[in-house]
């Protein structure tokens, strides 16, 4: 599967919003499994989509024909935007599925790795993280994937802020030392986004 994370810098809040409904187009396009995403939390004029397709053929061809006309009714409401891809590697938890109509926040967290230690660091998500992750209450689905150059999105859904703090706080420290990440990475930005469900296709 590949994944698709947008982030664009709002100046228009009410037209970046009304514009982001015109996604909805994407319904019935060959190749689309979903899309949400909503604000950031530490940056509330930022908005977070992540948007997931059955592979690469299937996005191009999206990108070649419909993506141009449904982007134009954004068009002028944010004045910067960072889009990258990555492909799936792993699921956090068995069985992802790209729903967000369960899910209150989304937890992104974009790994840049030292090229010797990929291969640890995938090994360390697999066998720490992930099962740790998805024993966690409150824990929906997750999605690891892989960009260029070494980077890595590791994405969560969590049914609320509250259990994804208990997780955070009991877990986090203790699993980080015993994956051994400061070896592995070279930065890990985090990224809390508040689903806004009026933008789930």
């Amino acid at each position: 599967m590949l994944v698709k994370w947008i982030r664009c810098r709002v100046t228009d809040r009410t037209g970046f919003e009304r514009g982001q409904r015109e996604w909805a187009a994407l319904f019935g396009e060959p190749g689309f499994r979903g899309q949400g995403g909503g604000w950031g939390r530490g940056r509330p004029d930022e908005a977070h989509i992540f948007c997931f397709w059955e592979n690469r053929s299937y996005y191009d061809m999206f990108m070649a024909g419909p993506h141009d006309g449904i982007a134009m009714a954004q068009a002028g409401t944010y004045d910067r935007m960072d889009v990258r891809l990555f492909e799936q590697r792993q699921e956090v938890k068995i069985g992802f599925r790209a729903v967000f109509s369960d899910a209150d926040l989304v937890r992104a967290a974009h790994c840049r790795v030292r090229p010797s230690q990929v291969e640890h660091f995938m090994l360390m998500q697999e066998k720490v993280w992930n099962p740790a992750m998805a024993g966690s209450p409150g824990m929906l689905r997750g999605i690891f994937a892989e960009g260029a150059g070494s980077e890595f999105l590791v994405l969560s859904m969590w049914d609320s802020a509250a259990e994804r703090a208990k997780y955070r706080d009991a877990a986090v420290g203790r699993l980080e030392e015993r994956a051994g990440l400061g070896e592995d990475v070279l930065s890990v930005a985090g990224e809390i986004v508040d689903v806004v469900q009026a933008w789930t296709v």
